[in-house]
């Protein structure tokens, strides 16, 4: 019985060891490249002219529009211009001092004194009383900062995804870069208001909205900007020391 409980307790134990070594192990992978493929406008399908010799309802001409994006697969360019920054402190103290004092009782007129048996002789003067001094001191300090700065500027071309009813935009679009023994990438995704487009089809990253962006990287470089697997595993949020 003794060791079917050992051998119990010892594969528990593997267990947990090994969820924790798969987790520091797990790396951060860029999210799947198909989420931000390019949507293609639908086919054009050629029907035969129904009438008319300059102008044709079977042919999709707009005489007073400009050329800004606005249909599904249409581009345009995002400006990224990304610049956030944020610090916090907190600071707490608190003490604590109390000090309590329980005077000798009195009895029938009478305060009790005693002598203490085995320590003080039974002759001599009586100096022990019932009286009670309590002292408590308590005190705390904490101090906390915080601070983070991130920054992000450069140009991605995105296409429209869909047009929700309200005529809003919905873009995303991705950017691979290889170089050398690596890649890199950007990947952007948000609503766009068709009155913030540029008449060059050019519209800020602030502009926006419910943006998404990505940037990072794989390869040899990214891996040696990591930490290392067993760092991640003494790291890891489920470890207890």
């Amino acid at each position: 019985m003794m060791k079917s409980y050992t051998y119990t307790g010892h594969r528990l134990l593997l267990t947990g060891l090994l969820t924790l070594l798969s987790a520091g192990c797990a790396t951060m992978q860029p999210p799947p490249r198909d989420n931000y493929r390019p949507t293609m406008p639908q086919a054009y399908t050629s029907v035969d002219p129904v009438g008319g010799s300059i102008y044709q309802a079977s042919r999709d001409v707009r005489l007073f529009e400009d050329v800004k994006a606005r249909r599904i697969g249409d581009v345009l360019t995002v400006v990224l211009q990304e610049k956030t920054s944020a610090s916090k402190s907190a600071k707490t103290k608190a003490d604590k001092n109390q000090e309590t004092t329980i005077a000798n009782p009195t009895f029938f007129g009478a305060s009790p004194q005693f002598n203490l048996p085995g320590l003080i002789p039974l002759d001599s003067n009586r100096n022990n009383n019932l009286q009670q001094n309590l002292n408590a001191e308590r005190a705390f300090e904490g101090t906390a900062d915080s601070s983070q700065s991130n920054s992000l500027t450069g140009e991605i071309t995105v296409t429209i995804a869909d047009v929700l009813p309200n005529g809003n935009l919905v873009v995303r679009g991705e950017k691979w870069l290889t170089l050398n023994q690596g890649e890199e990438f950007i990947q952007i995704s948000g609503i766009v208001r068709p009155q913030d487009v540029g008449t060059n089809n050019r519209i800020l990253s602030t502009q926006i909205g419910d943006a998404r962006i990505t940037y990072s990287g794989r390869g040899a470089l990214a891996e040696a900007n990591q930490m290392g697997w067993l760092a991640r595993f003494f790291n890891h949020p489920v470890w207890p020391f």
